[in-house]
């Protein structure tokens, strides 16, 4: 799954494919089969590249930015369950600018620890040219990729300041939270109102979050739950209007250098699912506006 959700970006393609994975093994004739770790990889691996380039024309097609499906941890470094390490969304959006092939090359080198002959034979590539196209990978995500430089408690607190700055249109306090060159990246999939570009800078991100708070429909959202997507702080809200969202914060220097919002129905089905299977109770604030885009 962890493989699988790394390469695809959805948990969706990531379960169909383990499923997928989980079949070929049942046919597998055991006496052939010397390494199962490294038939299971081999075979994941080469459905997840099928499964990609299929997929290109869709990818192109999509409206507005384009985020992985967010995934509930409970710890900030997104290091539980199936998933393994770091699967934030710096990460998963720079893995997202790789070829199919440098993906997957990255991802079992430099995450997974395979060596590069057993990749060669997973990617049914020479060794030399898996090593180069990890190297490939691995310039271009150090490029993109920001690093954490705050304590975790101090990650969380500075989330929830910003969380409520935004709910109660607070511009000065927002400003003095955002990193100059803070991101927003707005999902809706064309099938919720979202920015249709990223919108960067701090006094822009700030417009955009007061814009909302004006509206004349902007009113607090029936329920907010406090939440860790992809191992960042988060927020679950479902809007006046009826719409889910979740909105993740990722720091910088002590400030908010990136906000992830997902609007896309598709994107929180899995999620809200665990709502009520454990998840914890919504928080309510009666003086809250909507962070709807």
């Amino acid at each position: 799954m962890g493989l699988a959700y790394r390469m695809m970006g959805t948990l969706a393609d990531a379960e169909d494919i383990t499923q997928d994975a989980w079949i070929r093994w049942q046919r597998a004739d055991p006496s052939v089969v010397k390494n199962p770790e490294a038939f299971l990889v081999s075979v994941v691996s080469r459905l997840c590249l099928d499964r990609l380039r299929r997929r290109q024309r869709e990818r192109d097609a999509y409206v507005g930015p384009w985020l992985p499906e967010p995934v509930l941890t409970h710890s900030s470094d997104a290091g539980e369950g199936a998933f393994g390490s770091d699967i934030s969304f710096a990460l998963m959006l720079a893995l997202e600018r790789l070829s199919p092939l440098e993906r997957a090359s990255f991802i079992l080198h430099d995450v997974f620890e395979m060596p590069f002959d057993e990749i060669a034979r997973a990617l049914d590539r020479s060794e030399a040219a898996c090593r180069q196209l990890a190297k490939r990978a691995r310039e271009n995500v150090r490029a993109d990729r920001r690093r954490f430089h705050v304590p975790l408690d101090d990650h969380a607190a500075i989330a929830e300041a910003f969380f409520q700055a935004a709910r109660e249109n607070d511009v000065t306090r927002l400003l003095s939270l955002l990193a100059e060159g803070v991101e927003l990246h707005s999902d809706g999939g064309g099938r919720k109102l979202a920015a249709l570009n990223v919108i960067i800078g701090a006094a822009r991100v700030a417009r955009f979050f007061t814009g909302l708070a004006r509206k004349p429909a902007a009113s607090a959202p029936h329920e907010r739950h406090e939440a860790s997507l992809n191992g960042l702080p988060a927020e679950l809200t479902v809007e006046a209007d009826g719409t889910r969202q979740a909105t993740a914060v990722e720091l910088d220097g002590g400030r908010v250098s990136a906000i992830y919002l997902i609007r896309n129905p598709d994107k929180l089905d899995r999620l809200w699912s665990r709502l009520g299977t454990g998840f914890p109770k919504p928080v309510i604030s009666p003086r809250s506006s909507s962070m709807r885009p």
